[in-house]
């Protein structure tokens, strides 16, 4: 045998290895659960027996003689001479551990390592002898309230093997026609010879990762040559060329979707590693967690699937650690002393959604706020300032974490803000919801492939881009002076009122500074609704072009620092189109910030940041009487109304209105804070309405002044109760408004 050819069976054993090993666990925590019987018994067996024949062959020692220690303890499992005990599936997968580290050493080194495994090896050895003789007759259950396990049909012992047995085919035996067994045939041998799921070799063949690759980068090349063809022919008088470009363009589509399948896999291959995290975990902790998995038919683009195996590993484990309580404080609870761990996967709008929930404690929000005062530099007064949904949304902040102390699975702050940001890089989006005492929900949407993507195609100011659908929610087209009307300006920030609620409006010219005005005058508007994360905004361009699959393209790494550029591709004409990252476009424009923004129902914004005080931040700036001026962060504000005031009505000493089918409670700023104001000459009352308490919160002002974004840096602090301390703004004496102090002098 030549080195090439020893080369190509060491990387046959690797691939076949790994994958035997991966079932190997799967089929023990089975066998745990009790689900499992002859047949798994005998699955678990080839797979080593494989393994220690293969490894022998190429010379491998230690991977032979371990191999051959976990087939001495397998053999009389499945021949019902020995139980199956908790101990014995816990040192098994050990067993598959210290495999798969040896065969990890094989490729970054050509050896299988240094480590013997003599004390593996010997506990082994140590439980292949059968337990003591009981009254009871033996069952194959692992714990004693268990009802046992029907014991497997005896299999015929197995006849001494030499140390070095021939190599097992790599491929799958065909299955043998029915028949008694010939005497002296060895019963490994026989189990061998008896496929789990029938021949495969006819229907499936193990092609490199590379190659894929190379066939789906031909494929985007030839999706491109479609396209210029189909744009050239579109207006040809050639009858015969249009049929031939239209055939062209069917069978491109046809062979696109082929090649976009085989590289295609189930996220069932990313799960089916989870059960052991949880049942390692568990035992660490001395927790009971029981996994529920649906959905893992669900498929996904492969690097996709490459991308979310680290983020839902660490969510996975967060949740056991951080979630899910011990047994003691879960019964103290009155819940079941077994944690569940639910995860679940669909696809829904061309995205996939996956949820993982638990029914543990649930995230202490005011602990987290606690926590991000601590140790990621924001005040008393934002925290304080900040509703429950921005609370949670503090997790991903880096340096963030609740964990006690730190362990080997915790509290090094290091984690969720890299699970957020590994997610945001492939174009998905990360939610979290949780109820204090009832358990966790983190969502997450992804897209299906970054290869091949179909994008709606636009123009402005004579530049092509492309805007991935996944982002488009709809098109609003704007005609003769409508666009002009409809379009409104609020403190100089255009919006659009889309079916009661105001939309954010982005000039894609003014953006990228392609020249021109912002567009309200133009006899026609193409706006397009667009979703980031959770937020919405209108996007104003030329001319809306037509919808095409592009191929993805990666731009250079000078254009790397452009956040509203997701990427490039190649236009039917061969000219380059820049592809728009949605989410990078609406941070730009301002329409969210940084960390994660959420619109509410009632279409009220709410920032994670809730004003960061001594950093640059949106302020809102208002007058009471003609001498003071106030200020509060814009975050902390919902709406600003306009009441007449004969909608004023009493509440016992308050004065209150109705809004929104709920009594709202005003506070006369003026009155609270001692301050002469002219607002009872007013027939209409300005008022900002903010969130406290978990309800809405009515301040009265004399006059909404100004919108800035400033650097505040606070003097005078606490000089008086409801005030922050002062600042300049605008070159002026300002004081910041403590919102949560202003209702509790309101008493409410």
């Amino acid at each position: 045998m030549n080195s090439e050819q020893q080369q190509q069976f060491i990387n046959d054993l690797l691939v076949e290895s790994y994958e035997g090993l991966d079932r190997f666990d799967r089929e023990l925590l089975a066998l745990e659960k009790g689900q499992g019987g002859a047949d798994t018994l005998n699955a678990i067996f080839r797979i080593i027996h494989t393994l220690k024949g293969t490894s022998g062959c190429l010379g491998l020692k230690k991977i032979q003689r371990l191999a051959h220690a976990g087939e001495s303890l397998l053999d009389p499992i499945r021949n019902a001479k020995l139980p199956v005990t908790a101990e014995i599936i816990t040192t098994l997968l050990k067993l598959s551990d210290s495999l798969r580290e040896m065969l990890r050493s094989i490729e970054t080194s050509g050896n299988d390592g240094s480590s013997e495994f003599g004390d593996l090896i010997a506990e082994l050895q140590r439980l292949q002898a059968p337990p003591p003789p009981v009254q009871a007759p033996a069952g194959y259950g692992l714990f004693d309230d268990e009802p046992p396990l029907s014991a497997p049909p005896p299999v015929p012992a197995a006849a001494a093997e030499p140390e070095a047995p021939a190599v097992a085919s790599p491929a799958p035996v065909q299955a043998a026609k029915p028949g008694p067994q010939p005497a002296g045939q060895d019963a490994s041998q026989a189990a061998l010879a008896t496929p789990v799921q029938g021949s495969a070799a006819d229907s499936a063949i193990r092609v490199d990762l590379g190659l894929l690759d190379r066939l789906m980068n031909l494929v985007g090349e030839l999706v491109l040559a479609r396209n210029q063809i189909v744009q050239n022919t579109a207006n040809s008088s050639d009858a015969a060329m249009v049929l031939a470009a239209q055939k062209i363009n069917s069978i491109t589509t046809e062979l696109q979707e082929g090649v976009m399948k085989t590289r295609m896999q189930t996220i069932g291959s990313v799960w089916a590693k989870f059960p052991r995290i949880v049942r390692d975990m568990s035992a660490d902790l001395g927790k009971k967690v029981r996994l529920e998995m649906e959905g893992q038919e669900t498929e996904l683009d492969r690097t996709i699937i490459e991308a979310i195996k680290d983020p839902l590993t660490h969510i996975i484990r967060n949740a056991i650690d951080h979630g899910i309580e011990t047994p003691e404080r879960r019964s103290a609870a009155g819940k079941a002393p077994e944690g569940l761990l639910h995860l679940r996967a669909y696809h829904e709008g061309g995205q996939v959604n996956i949820e993982i929930s638990d029914d543990g404690a649930g995230i202490d929000f005011l602990r987290v706020k606690a926590k991000a005062v601590d140790k990621v530099s924001i005040t008393s007064a934002q925290a304080a300032g900040m509703s429950e949904r921005e609370a949670l949304n503090l997790i991903f902040l880096p340096g963030l974490s609740t964990a006690e102390r730190i362990t080997n699975v915790s509290g090094r702050g290091v984690g969720m803000d890299v699970v957020k940001t590994n997610i945001e890089k492939i174009g998905g989006s990360v939610d979290i919801q949780s109820s204090l005492g009832e358990g966790t929900t983190l969502r997450i949407k992804i897209p299906l492939t970054l290869a091949i993507i179909p994008a709606l195609i636009v123009t402005s100011r004579g530049e092509r881009f492309a805007i991935p659908q996944v982002s488009l929610l709809e098109l609003v087209r704007l005609e003769g002076g409508q666009a002009a009307k409809s379009i409104e300006h609020i403190f100089d920030a255009p919006v659009y009122r889309l079916r009661g609620k105001l939309l954010p409006i982005v000039y894609l010219n003014e953006i990228l500074k392609l020249g021109g005005g912002d567009g309200s005058k133009d006899a026609v508007a193409n706006l397009l609704v667009l979703k980031a994360g959770e937020k919405q905004f209108g996007l104003v361009v030329d001319t809306v072009n037509d919808t095409q699959e592009i191929v993805v393209k990666p731009i250079g790494k000078h254009f790397k620092g452009l956040s509203v550029f997701a990427g490039a591709t190649i236009m039917g004409d061969g000219r380059v189109a820049l592809i728009l990252d949605v989410f990078g476009l609406a941070q730009h424009a301002h329409v969210i910030t940084g960390a994660s923004e959420s619109q509410s129902s009632d279409g009220s914004v709410s920032s994670i940041n809730a004003g960061d005080i001594g950093a640059r931040q949106s302020l809102l700036i208002f007058s009471l009487g003609t001498e003071h001026r106030l200020a509060l962060p814009l975050s902390s504000v919902g709406r600003l109304e306009k009441f007449p005031a004969s909608m004023v009505e009493r509440e016992g000493a308050r004065e209150v209105v109705q809004y929104r089918g709920q009594i709202m409670p005003l506070v006369d700023l003026s009155r609270v804070l001692g301050i002469r104001g002219t607002r009872r000459e007013s027939a209409e009352l300005s008022v900002v309405v903010c969130h406290s308490a978990d309800r809405n919160l009515g301040l009265v002002v004399e006059r909404i002044e100004d919108i800035v974004d400033e650097s505040v840096t606070l003097q005078n602090r606490k000089q008086r109760a409801g005030i922050l301390g002062s600042a300049i703004i605008q070159g002026r004496v300002t004081e910041m408004l403590d919102v949560p102090a202003i209702a509790g002098a309101a008493r409410l």
